[in-house]
């Protein structure tokens, strides 16, 4: 049977409810969200005359809470627009229209009584064969369903969102013995295809996988602190990007959280699991009851682990926590040799091989916390999962690791680290044992650009399901055709090549540049096609400003003219190369990054792109292509008269204001992503289909584009139009005098320069304009101040 998802209905309008509302609307889903009706007026309801029977206040509930999620911060939709998919009503007048609705997804408070009364009432108006599921993370998904009919049954599974559902991956989808296999199938394809999700298939067992493994792995980390008398400061230190963790690490993420919420389910597990071997680590240390007790529960209540205030010089500043005498305290540098030794390893896999092998504090800590971890990660197996992928797939969507135990484990040597752990007292499952033993070293091995894992019931490899929609390059490295220090080409099969970099903060130096012209003279002559992107974090955060202040304060601006000119140049092969050329964006995509997806054939942006022109931030303006493409597209879509200079406008200010957009609807929308420019909601998918889309384009006869020679610019008047506003802004005192002068650089080329009259010109001419203006402006001192800033953290600059 085909199964399409048009209309969703939510209910339960609480925190996860709204932003799951939202996530459907995000990717085009019709989305009624339901509520409780008030028992009782409010007094602004009283003063009004309104009444119990009035529609906005038997929807007051299921309104505020939707408007509060809409002002959360990071936002819930992609786009503001996509809040008008969104209908809101209540139980009492309302859940008759489920019946119309394709699926039903339950998001009330974790009471089962509350649940199945829920249930009870969607029976009678829920059309049979929908799908019917369960958001809970506490309550087992078996008991949801009791009492119900056998169509019910069917279609009824548990899916746990992670909050917040827009931004992290993880997607569990837990059947019950009844649940129709097919249904199962359906909600993991789902959650990958459409949701964007890593789908993880779960036991129905106390927390599922990611909270079983995650939190158990953050009170263990509070365990081994205890153990070695390490503060609040150090352990955030050790657990945060060193080891490819958020750098909200363990304390700050427990303050972000809400420190009731680690409470509750620690609490739930620890009464839960009465047979599990590692139960005590959920019993919550006395400090941390003390602060519940307190209400010092993160954020949400001013102070947690943190706490922030204002010094003597009215400045704000971060306290931490003295867990032991509960007094707030100055924030310490942390150092240890270990983390010393380990800034130089940038692959993380050779990182932890650092970190374990400290002899310090922090290498004890690594070794007691990890050694536990594995040891808790296999004895799980086959608890709640038969397959260890399922594991790590879990831990890395619902908690941001970049490794799970088992690749963790994987990196540091299986059979070295078990001898490790049983010095240390944390002896693994005895199926460890007995893959060593049938000569698999590994869980996990690579073949023919495939990832497979170890079977434990055939003691054999197997490959990861799903995986067949993915390009990973980490396991194409016996595809790589060049590379230098910074960037590789890839050949991705079927004529199309991949051009990616790993740079710091993927910038975009001197040797990026080398790799992506050489991935175009490659792609020109022997492939069909090049996509360039890669599958770090962030697609790029720009050029090299450490290179750009060097010179500047030499005063080399010959050599400034050159890297511009390189990378104009470099960026235009993108946009004029014979072949067709796809960029995948995604994450941070920042001032040169920007404009390597604005000269693409078509971009492939990942829906989780964060895209704009920022160069004005650090006191320059967009001069790799970006102000000249964006006033190329003015030319292109408008005709002389009001809508060419509204278009204009709206562009300058993109670019004077260093807009980001925060999605990459919202770069369609802003005009950094045209039409015909596609969005992957699943970033795992997007290499992919960045690669489709480049077959497409050279099978359907790719014709080489020529360099545009009619873009039309305003010339004085435009200027004059600019300068207006600008001196009104500098007069009001809303910008500096710098700010009006960068403003006038960036007008001088969207205008064409100084052009008695409007009139076409070529793009050349206005990349000249572009590179005059950002040489000229790395020779003002308050440039260098802001360049500066940000590369050493504000210090003044001398004389």
């Amino acid at each position: 049977m085909k199964r399409t998802i048009r209309k969703v209905a939510v209910l339960g309008s609480g925190v996860m409810g709204s932003a799951i509302a939202c996530h459907f609307a995000n990717i085009g889903c019709e989305v009624l969200l339901l509520d409780i009706v008030p028992k009782e007026l409010t007094e602004e309801e009283k003063a009004k005359g309104l009444t119990l029977s009035d529609k906005a206040v038997r929807n007051r509930i299921v309104q505020t809470s939707f408007d509060k999620c809409l002002r959360s911060s990071p936002g819930p939709l992609y786009s503001k627009k996509f809040a008008s998919r969104i209908s809101l009503g209540n139980f009492e007048d309302d859940l008759p229209k489920i019946n119309d609705y394709d699926w039903t997804i339950e998001v009330v408070v974790e009471n089962l009584d509350i649940k199945r009364k829920v249930y009870e009432q969607v029976e009678k108006h829920r059309r049979p064969g929908t799908l019917i599921t369960s958001n809970t993370s506490g309550i087992p998904i078996h008991l949801l369903a009791e009492g119900r009919s056998a169509d019910f049954k069917r279609h009824f599974a548990g899916t746990h969102f992670f909050n917040p559902p827009r931004y992290l991956r993880l997607f569990e989808v837990i059947p019950t013995p009844d649940t129709d296999p097919e249904i199962t199938k359906f909600l993991l394809h789902y959650g990958d295809l459409y949701l964007g999700k890593v789908s993880v298939l779960c036991k129905d067992t106390p927390a599922f996988i990611g909270n079983r493994i995650g939190v158990w792995a953050l009170l263990k980390v509070i365990d081994t602190m205890r153990k070695l008398d390490l503060t609040v400061d150090e352990i955030d230190r050790l657990t945060g990007p060193v080891i490819g963790r958020p750098k909200s690490a363990t304390f700050r993420t427990s303050d972000v959280v809400g420190l009731d919420t680690l409470v509750k389910v620690s609490n739930n597990l620890y009464e839960a699991l009465v047979n599990d071997e590692g139960r005590e680590i959920f019993r919550l240390p006395d400090v941390v009851n003390k602060l519940d007790q307190n209400k010092w529960l993160g954020d949400k209540t001013g102070q947690g682990f943190y706490k922030k205030v204002k010094n003597s010089k009215g400045q704000s500043e971060i306290l931490t926590l003295d867990l032991k005498t509960l007094e707030y305290k100055p924030k310490q540098k942390v150092k240890f040799a270990t983390l010393e030794a380990a800034k130089t390893v940038d692959s993380l896999r050779e990182r932890f091989k650092v970190l374990l092998a400290g002899k310090d504090k922090a290498g004890e800590f690594y070794r007691d916390s990890f050694y536990g971890l594995f040891q808790y990660a296999s004895n799980r197996i086959p608890e709640i999962s038969d397959e260890l992928y399922r594991i790590d797939d879990a831990v890395c969507a619902g908690f941001g690791w970049e490794l799970g135990p088992f690749q963790t484990w994987d990196a540091l040597g299986v059979e070295k680290t078990v001898k490790a752990m049983e010095a240390a007292g944390y002896k693994p499952a005895p199926w460890v044992y007995d893959m060593l033993a049938s000569g698999h070293p590994s869980f996990y091995q690579v073949e023919n650009g495939r990832r497979l894992y170890y079977d434990i019931p055939t003691r054999s490899y197997k490959g990861i399901p799903g995986q067949e929609g993915f390009i990973i390059l980490e396991n194409l490295g016996n595809n790589i055709i060049w590379k230098n220090a910074e960037s590789q080409v890839t050949d991705l099969g079927d004529g199309i090549i991949n051009f990616s970099w790993h740079s710091k903060s993927y910038t975009l130096g001197s040797a990026v540049i080398e790799g992506l012209n050489k991935a175009l003279d490659l792609a020109e002559k022997d492939f069909k096609g090049l996509v360039v992107g890669h599958q770090g974090a962030d697609f790029s955060l720009g050029a090299n400003l450490g290179l750009v202040f060097m010179y500047a304060i030499e005063q080399d601006y010959d050599e400034i003219d050159f890297m511009v000119r390189m990378f104009q140049k470099t960026v235009m092969r993108l946009r004029y190369s014979s072949i067709p050329v796809v960029v995948a964006p995604a994450g941070r995509t920042l001032g040169g990054g920007c404009e390597m997806t604005l000269h693409a054939d078509v971009a492939v942006a990942a829906a989780e792109t964060y895209i704009g022109l920022v160069e004005v931030g650090v006191g320059l303006i967009p001069a790799g292509g970006g102000t000249k493409e964006l006033t190329k597209r003015v030319s292109d879509r408008f005709i002389e008269g009001d809508a060419e200079l509204n278009a204009l406008q709206q562009a300058f200010m993109n670019i004077a204001t260093a807009k980001v957009a925060l999605s990459a609807e919202e770069a369609r929308e802003t005009g950094i992503l045209r039409p015909q420019d596609r969005i992957v909601v699943n970033r795992d998918r997007q290499l992919l289909e960045a690669k489709r889309t480049a077959l497409l384009l050279a099978d359907a006869g790719y014709t080489q584009p020529l360099p545009a020679a009619n873009i039309r610019v305003l010339g004085r008047s435009g200027m004059a139009l600019v300068a207006a506003g600008v001196n009104g802004m500098k007069m009001g005192g809303y910008i500096s005098d710098h700010d009006a002068k960068i403003a006038m650089k960036i007008a001088n080329v969207m205008c064409g320069g100084d052009l008695t009259a409007p009139q076409e010109v070529t793009e050349q001419y206005l990349l000249d304009l572009e590179r005059e203006a950002f040489v000229s402006l790395c020779g003002e001192r308050k440039t260098l101040e802001r360049i500066q800033a940000i590369l050493t953290g504000g210090k003044p600059l001398r004389n």
